[in-house]
């Protein structure tokens, strides 16, 4: 099954980290975040990657042409290179880069890629979000389901502490970051080919793509109980990079 990853975004909102190059490029612990997500992904025996990219797409393009010597010591002699410590984690990985446009939209981003995708069912997720989502499970709730696509959803946690008040204005409880009761979609979603028809305009995925399929009841939910952080701040970058540092990183499953 191939992993379709989108990757185009701009990254607004860390304007410290993507001024010079796009988010999922941003580095924890020496390596991409999107490296990050397709070491997982491999290690549960997804190798073929198709990566969906816009804003500033040649730094992807150069990072993966020259992935051996982006990710090992080597030696280069007479125009030849010679790497060192090889190891399995990236010698079978198989990667088309596409440049799907700075300004495109999700839904638009995968309508362009077709033809690099194929017509078999494929995993698609977001280029900027580290998870241990279990894949074979993923992949079993998918079929068991019969649908046309699976999104994983997560219960993420509130930012703040959560206070019960009484009528007189006692404090009557305090939670410290409780999870959140509703259920959001984080990507690792699973797709039939089915979903081309849902793709007709350049707009967001989870607009009309996700809302049609929810109307024709063909959208599964995998929940998903593990780790996930978004790295849609710069908080959250370092608190990513941190959990890496401490050798504490839940996503890392290798």
């Amino acid at each position: 099954m191939k992993a379709v990853i989108l990757a185009g975004g701009l990254g607004t909102r860390m304007k410290e980290e993507t001024e010079f190059r796009p988010k999922p490029m941003v580095e924890i612990g020496g390596r991409p975040v999107i490296w990050h997500i397709m070491r997982g992904l491999s290690q549960q025996g997804v190798t073929d990657f198709v990566v969906l990219g816009g804003y500033k797409v040649d730094i992807i393009k150069n990072y993966f042409l020259n992935l051996g010597a982006n990710t090992h010591d080597f030696t280069l002699e007479a125009g030849n290179i010679k790497l060192h410590n090889l190891d399995a984690s990236t010698s079978n990985w198989k990667v088309t880069v596409v440049d799907t446009g700075e300004e495109t939209l999700t839904a638009g981003r995968l309508k362009l890629a077709r033809e690099f995708i194929g017509e078999d069912p494929f995993l698609c997720t977001y280029g900027d979000g580290l998870a241990n989502v279990p894949i074979d499970k993923l992949i079993w709730s998918h079929e068991k389901s019969g649908k046309s696509a699976t999104l994983t959803v997560y219960q993420p946690e509130n930012r703040f502490g959560v206070l019960g008040i009484n009528e007189i204005g006692e404090v009557v409880s305090f939670k410290e970051k409780p999870k959140m009761n509703d259920w959001i979609n984080i990507g690792f979603f699973i797709f039939e080919p089915q979903i081309w028809d849902y793709l007709s305009h350049d707009e967001p995925l989870e607009e009309s793509p996700l809302k049609n399929l929810v109307d024709a009841q063909q959208l599964n939910a995998f929940m998903h109980n593990g780790f996930w952080l978004p790295m849609d701040t710069y908080r959250e970058y370092l608190l990513l990079s941190r959990l890496w540092k401490e050798g504490s990183a839940p996503w890392k499953i290798w």
